[in-house]
């Protein structure tokens, strides 16, 4: 199979491009897999999950982990279930709801592998696919995402416009095209969270983060379309105050590793206004006088300016 081409460039943690493909036991995957699947009151959805994961064969030894977050439902009941029928199938529980960040950080903590593959427990995530994206690991990916690009894909009407705002705005700061921002399928290799680990939230924003902080970093980040299938049971997201959170995270998290990408359209608008003043005040105002407001905004200008400079010193010397 011809890989697709990826998003983002080789990093540190990856093999150079060009270089000869190594041998089997030389690929990430040879060593193992860990599954990690975060789960929260999802009865309906994880046994069908971990029945398809143990199905798999990957022909390389494989770990799964499914992180309890505190569930409320069924869900430890049918994990101990589980866990009687699959010898190989570890839990962890959290004795109180911590998020879906915080679920997959402790089961990265907990993973004997060095390449991780997440999914949800709803159901919605095609398993059989996983094979695909650990061959991009292989090739030298430092993640590999599902992208719900497929032709087959329910995702809920009233969420498409916000997904497709957020995914713009994220795209245009990260500097390339990004097909899905937080898909819940994904292999990655483990030191890449370890690596941003004190950055990445508890909540649904994790895979939004490490995928802005992988393409910021040039860490090379492979997408594989997926379809994506209605979950089983109900979902967790609120759209309105996700979206809103997700729109400060991805400001947040590319102002931190390209603050230019951020500072530099900001001091535009403030530059426009101020040429607008200027103008207002030059060739409007009888006798021409440069109001306090130009004064302001020439002010508010070059801070913009020099903040966005400042910042940009600090993180290309934090990079040395």
């Amino acid at each position: 199979m011809t890989p697709l081409p990826g998003y983002g460039k080789n990093s540190a943690l990856s093999p150079r491009a060009g270089s000869p493909e190594p041998p089997q036991a030389a690929r990430p995957t040879a060593r193992g897999v860990t599954f990690v699947v975060p789960a929260y009151d999802e009865e309906r959805g994880i046994a069908g999950v971990v029945e398809r994961l143990f199905g798999l064969d990957l022909g390389v030894p494989v770990e799964i982990l499914v992180v309890d977050d505190g569930s409320r439902d069924g869900t430890p009941r049918v994990l101990e279930e589980l866990r009687a029928r699959f010898a190989a199938l570890s839990v962890v529980r959290h004795a109180t709801n911590r998020g879906y960040g915080a679920a997959l950080k402790t089961g990265f903590l907990r993973a004997r592998h060095d390449v991780v593959v997440i999914t949800d427990a709803d159901g919605t995530y095609p398993e059989a696919r996983i094979g695909e994206l650990l061959a991009r690991i292989d090739d030298g990916a430092d993640m590999a995402v599902g992208s719900r690009t497929g032709a087959d894909v329910h995702i809920p009407l009233v969420r498409r416009p916000a997904k497709a705002l957020l995914r713009w705005l994220a795209s245009y700061l990260a500097g390339t095209p990004i097909p899905d921002l937080n898909s819940g399928l994904r292999a990655i290799r483990r030191e890449l969270v370890v690596r941003y680990r004190p950055i990445l939230p508890e909540g649904f924003s994790f895979t939004t983060t490490i995928t802005l902080a992988a393409l910021t970093n040039d860490h090379r980040v492979d997408y594989v379309p997926i379809d994506y299938a209605k979950r089983a049971g109900r979902s967790k997201i609120r759209p309105i105050r996700d979206t809103l959170g997700f729109t400060q995270l991805i400001v947040r998290t590319v102002l931190y590793f390209n603050p230019l990408k951020v500072l530099y359209p900001v001091a535009g608008v403030v530059l426009a206004a101020l040429l607008a003043s200027v103008g207002y005040d030059v060739f409007v105002v009888e006798p021409p006088n440069l109001s306090d407001k130009t004064t302001l905004l020439a002010m508010a200008m070059m801070h913009v300016l020099a903040v966005g400079l400042v910042a940009d010193l600090v993180d290309k010397r934090s990079r040395l």
